[in-house]
């Protein structure tokens, strides 16, 4: 039976989520008899002493391990010979600053397994942060859109609210917001801040967890029709509204075919995005969409610079720089997470100040509700532990005995990158070269 390490989060500072909570370590120990060993961090949301009461041994290194679980992505240096790691390793896109760590990996003959690679046969993601990213951003996104309103002097109940990571618990935080909700509904948002119209781009685990934190406001719901087509001096100038917003309300084929979600996911470059249609009416944009290079962008510098009349808040959950959202311009940390980006001179400012529009796009949402959002990983991830704690990574690629859900998140070992994954080659020489 392979070891099992769970290291110490150093890419980070405020990083203080776990792969595995004590309570899934206990039953991987006692019931499975996997020999799990956990870094030492004094940062971690969970004590050492809550890891050694459940059967892990507490050591100040655990590279000695066959099998090493971190979250984020492990520094250069950090691998051996043999060893498996399985972390999010952000390289499937080709992320040029994540290509030398890639390059070490191969050459010093460890295993790589990506969480965001670990699929099921419809392609849906098993293992994932995405609800809680979606929580502590819809939760940041009211405290920034409280805060702005603030400096653009219009005080909302959204000015009680606090950004995420500053919360003891999320339940603290749903009641926070709850008060602000029972404000809205006895007074409204504010004198000349309503009505206020917020958007959600997604229909996955990222929607779902900023909608949940939205639905306890009192909400009007809009279709996405009525919003494109909207008047707004015929709202109630008291009330929120919200709307959902997913790719077939929004992308259109070029040869005006009908949507399809698959045939979109294929050929990204056959539809061109109408989002804009629906930008004149939004206050608060949330994005949680998956976006990379290939897909057409929602929100564009020129659209700002040119329209924008409403949009004053811009909650970046999905978070690729120059991205969807192309005036997220920088993904920002928890200590300083929003900056006001002006579309007439392309630049932006940290904090709260100046003209333009507010973006919050803090990369790592999900710490700021470290121990909720790991106890749900966890739940998710350990059921799978005994199968890559059993297998022989001494084995080839084709010969590893890995259930498929785990072999197709496999992306280097033995020193090549697996078949799914040789595209990275080029990426890989781009960097060399």
């Amino acid at each position: 039976m392979n070891s099992l390490g769970i290291r110490h989060e150093d890419k980070y500072a405020p990083e203080r989520r776990t792969p595995l909570v004590p309570s899934d370590v206990r039953k991987l120990v006692n019931e499975h008899g996997i020999p799990v060993y956990v870094e030492r961090s004094q940062k971690r949301i969970f004590t050492h002493a809550e890891f050694e009461d459940a059967g892990a041994g507490i050591v100040d290194d655990v590279s000695f391990c066959d099998i090493v679980l971190g979250v984020k992505e492990m520094p250069v240096g950090s691998f051996r010979p043999g060893m498996v790691c399985v972390y999010f390793s952000h390289v499937i896109k080709g992320q040029r600053q994540n290509m030398a760590m890639l390059r070490d990996i191969m050459e010093s003959g460890a295993t790589l397994i990506d969480y965001e690679r670990i699929l099921d046969q419809n392609g849906n993601r098993l293992i994932f942060f995405g609800r809680y990213a979606g929580i502590a951003g819809m939760i940041n996104t009211l405290w920034s859109t409280g805060q702005r309103y603030e400096k653009l002097g219009k005080a909302t109940p959204f000015s009680t609210i606090k950004q995420a990571s500053r919360y003891d618990s999320l339940e603290a935080a749903k009641e926070d917001i709850r008060r602000s909700g029972e404000a809205i509904a006895s007074s409204g948002p504010g004198e000349g801040a309503g009505p206020l119209i917020f958007a959600v781009t997604g229909d996955g685990n990222v929607a779902q967890g900023a909608l949940e934190i939205l639905d306890l406001l009192p909400v009007t719901e809009l279709a996405p029709g009525e919003l494109r087509d909207l008047d707004r001096s015929r709202l109630d100038p008291g009330a929120i509204y919200k709307v959902n917003l997913i790719p077939a309300d929004y992308m259109v084929h070029k040869k005006g075919k009908k949507f399809s979600l698959q045939d979109y996911i294929a050929f990204p470059d056959h539809y061109e995005s109408r989002f804009e249609e629906f930008l004149p009416n939004i206050n608060v944009l949330v994005n949680g969409i998956y976006w990379d290079e290939r897909y057409p962008r929602l929100v564009t510098k020129k659209w700002l610079r040119e329209k924008n009349q409403h949009l004053n808040v811009i909650g970046d959950i999905t978070c690729d720089p120059d991205g969807s959202v192309e005036c997220t311009v920088k993904a920002t940390e928890i200590e300083d997470p929003v900056f006001v980006y002006d579309p007439e001179t392309d630049s932006h400012n940290m904090g709260f100040d100046g003209p333009g529009v507010t973006v919050m796009a803090v990369d790592i949402l999900p710490s700021e509700l470290p121990r909720e959002a790991s106890k749900q990983f966890s739940s998710l991830l350990s059921p799978w532990i005994p199968h890559l704690a059993a297998a022989d990574y001494d084995d080839s690629f084709a010969d590893l005995n890995l259930p498929p859900e785990l072999k197709g998140a496999v992306i280097v070992h033995k020193k090549k990158l697996t078949p799914d994954y040789g595209y990275l080659k080029a990426y890989l020489n781009q960097v060399s070269g």
